[in-house]
This record gives C-alpha cells, sequence and structure tokens, in this order.
C-alpha cells in the first residue's frame, strides 16, 4: 500500500511495490496522504514514486469486473485523484521507475514533471488496444498535458514509449539512469519547494480549467 515519507521540505509518497493498481483502498490511501501534503505548511513539493517493476498499471480491472454495479462511483473517485494532482498547490513530480500504463500514465500526466528510467520501462495508454475507450474526462486530462500530435499518436495507437522516446515526444522532463530516477526527481521537486501555496494553486486551476472541469462532472463521468 502507499506509503508518505518526507526527505527536508519534499514529500515523497511510495505508491508501492506490486502493480499499483487503483484499488479503492489504494486511491483511500493515495487521497490521505495528498490530504497530508495539501495541510502541511511552510516550502513543500511532492514526489511519487514506486518500488519494482510498476509506477502503476492503472485501473484494478479486476475489483471492477467484481463490482460492475459500482463502476460509475469507481471512475468519479478516479477522475477526481487526477484532478485533485492537477490542481494540488504544490510542485509535484513523478519518478516513474517502471512501466507506467493506462491510468497509470494518466495519473503521471497529472503532475506537474515526469522523469523516466531510460533503459527499461514503457509509458503506455493502451486503452485502443484493450477495447476501453477514454472517458471524456480522462481524454481532457492526456490532452491538456500533451501537445497534440503526441497525443494523438499515443491515444489512437497504444504505442509503448521507452524512456528516450518519451523525452523525445515530451511525455516526460527527464530520462535517467534506474539509480537516478527517484534522487533526481526529489532535485527537481526541491528547487520549487518555495512556490507552494495559494497562488501556485490558482494558477494551476485556472490554467487546466477545462480539463478540471471535465474531470469533476459527475453528471456522466463515462461519456
Amino acid at each position: 500500500m502507499p506509503s508518505l515519507d518526507r526527505q527536508d521540505n519534499v514529500f515523497v509518497l511510495d505508491l508501492g511495490d506490486g502493480e499499483n493498481r487503483f484499488h479503492p483502498d489504494w486511491l483511500t490511501a493515495v487521497g490521505a496522504a495528498l490530504d497530508e501534503v495539501e495541510k502541511a505548511e511552510g516550502p513543500r513539493a511532492l514526489v511519487t514514486a514506486a518500488t519494482g517493476k510498476f509506477y502503476s498499471n492503472g485501473l484494478d480491472l479486476d475489483w471492477l469486473f467484481a463490482h460492475a454495479d459500482q463502476h460509475q462511483d469507481y471512475v468519479v473517485s478516479v477522475h477526481e485523484l487526477f484532478a485533485r494532482m492537477l490542481s494540488l498547490p504544490v510542485i509535484t513530480v513523478a519518478a516513474l521507475q517502471g512501466h507506467t500504463f493506462a491510468a497509470g500514465a494518466m495519473f503521471s500526466l497529472a503532475h506537474d514533471f515526469r522523469v523516466m528510467r531510460a533503459d527499461r520501462g514503457y509509458w503506455c495508454l493502451p486503452e485502443a488496444d484493450i477495447n476501453i475507450p477514454f472517458t471524456p474526462g480522462m481524454a481532457a486530462l492526456i490532452q491538456s498535458r500533451l501537445a497534440p500530435q503526441t497525443a494523438h499518436e499515443a491515444m489512437l495507437t497504444a504505442r509503448r514509449y521507452g524512456g528516450a522516446d518519451a523525452l523525445a515526444a515530451g511525455i516526460v522532463d527527464q530520462a535517467v539512469g534506474e539509480d537516478a530516477v527517484r534522487s533526481t526527481a526529489i532535485e527537481i521537486a526541491q528547487a520549487q519547494v518555495n512556490k507552494a501555496g495559494d497562488t501556485l494553486g490558482t494558477i494551476k486551476a485556472r490554467m487546466y480549467a477545462p480539463a478540471l472541469a471535465t474531470l469533476r462532472d459527475t453528471t456522466n463521468p463515462l461519456g
């Protein structure tokens, strides 16, 4: 399960050491961690990271198929996580040490910056291959954070981007060696800790107003 640590002014949220799929309990734990980061005072920033082969494989499809009657509420909770991360009033950096797929890739896009392992692991939006269309909120998030040509290719072709390709496409900000992923993310975050606060939150809320409105529309989240 996710756990929150603090290194000087940088909070480090470890998402776990498995596939880190969005089980409802996982979503609750991440939300509680974000509460702690948001309620803290003074200079601060947030890094999300993981341990092992995966950063996150996204939606917990096994849970979802077993609880089909809760599909809409589940999607609303995922959208809320994306919206919250996108508008969090601190600088956020995702440290992608492993595979980052589907909703896990979207979660990474909701961060301000991304650092990816250069030599192994893929960033991918596989929805076209697994026959699960993007919700309006998901599409809005992706298209607000990627260049149009990159969003087009990533969403329509389900391309798997390695670190160098992801960097070239503007999906990630740095591609580094395995041992440097988390430390580089922390360095980026540490350099921006003085930005935390209401002004930063307002800038994000206005910058991403259309995407946030779509993510927070609970009337028809599935489209």
